[in-house]
Parts: C-alpha cells; sequence; structure tokens
C-alpha cells in the first residue's frame, strides 16, 4: 500500500471535518494556554467542568469568527471575572437560552474589549 492509495472507507468530507476539529482543538488548546498564564494561581479556582465549558465556548468562537480576527485575540489580558462571565455565556449557548450567535457575538465583544 503506498501513500497515495486512495481509502475507499474515508470520504473527502470527514477528512474535512477531522482537520477542523484537529484545528479547532488546537486553537482551544492555545487559548486555554494564554488564559492559564494571564490568571495564575487564580485559574486552580476553576473546576474540571468548568474549563472544559470555557473550551467548548472557545471552540465555538473560533468556528464561528474569521482567522484573523481570531488571531489578534488577547486571551492572556482576561481577569477571573471575564472567564466568569464566559461561563455564564457558555451556559446560554448549551442551555440554548438564546441565539447562538448572539452569544458568541457578546463573548467575541468581551475578549476584545479586554485586548
Amino acid at each position: 500500500m503506498g501513500m497515495n492509495s486512495q481509502r475507499p472507507d474515508v470520504s473527502d468530507e470527514e477528512i474535512g471535518m477531522r482537520t477542523f476539529q484537529i484545528r479547532k482543538a488546537q486553537a482551544v488548546e492555545r487559548a486555554s494556554e494564554r488564559l492559564r498564564k494571564g490568571l495564575g494561581s487564580e485559574w486552580s479556582k476553576f473546576t474540571g467542568p468548568e474549563i472544559e465549558a470555557i473550551g467548548y465556548v472557545l471552540g465555538e468562537l473560533w468556528a464561528y469568527i474569521a482567522h484573523s480576527e481570531w488571531e489578534d485575540l488577547r486571551f492572556s489580558t482576561l481577569s477571573i471575572t471575564d472567564v466568569r462571565r464566559i461561563l455564564n455565556f457558555a451556559r446560554e449557548l448549551v442551555n440554548h437560552k438564546r441565539n447562538s450567535v448572539d452569544v458568541l457575538r457578546d463573548v467575541h465583544t468581551l475578549i476584545v474589549e479586554k485586548g
């Protein structure tokens, strides 16, 4: 089996989705790392599920905004209060309290204003 052999079990669409998911996960990981560094010891006040929820929102935001806009976000400047607000936005997303685009716009605005 050469490297270029077609894999009939995997469609281009699936490969595209996997690539998207990997890129999203990497972006979230980098953003979370910056958040963690910015918050220092305060980061430890967040529980595992809260950290997962923060990651979820960041992933949705990454998928929603333009690549150039994402690159401009300064996650390291966010305070613990800002991150708690992001957690509230996470609850709104998960509970479908508001239109998800409106919620993500609010998250984006919050982070941009802190940069």
